[in-house]
């Protein structure tokens, strides 16, 4: 069972980054298409949201891998 949980943790969590990442790219997108001269500080928090959006899909795997192969319990 702990295999199955971590497959669907594992798959959920890929989607789920996914999905955040590409929020962030389109709203910067059109932040961008709406006014060309904030493109770079836009392009900055993008950068900076990027990774805190894949930092929860990182920790899922994370505990996937601790069920897998029993670590931690």
């Amino acid at each position: 069972m702990a295999q199955l949980a971590a497959g669907i943790a594992a798959g959920l969590a890929a989607i789920g980054g996914a999905i955040g990442v590409a929020i962030i790219v389109k709203a910067v997108l059109e932040g961008v298409a709406r006014q060309p001269e904030l493109r770079g500080s836009l392009q900055t928090l993008m950068f900076i949201g990027i990774p805190l959006a894949e930092a929860v899909p990182i920790i899922a795997i994370a505990i996937s891998f601790m069920l897998v192969f029993g670590i931690g319990g």
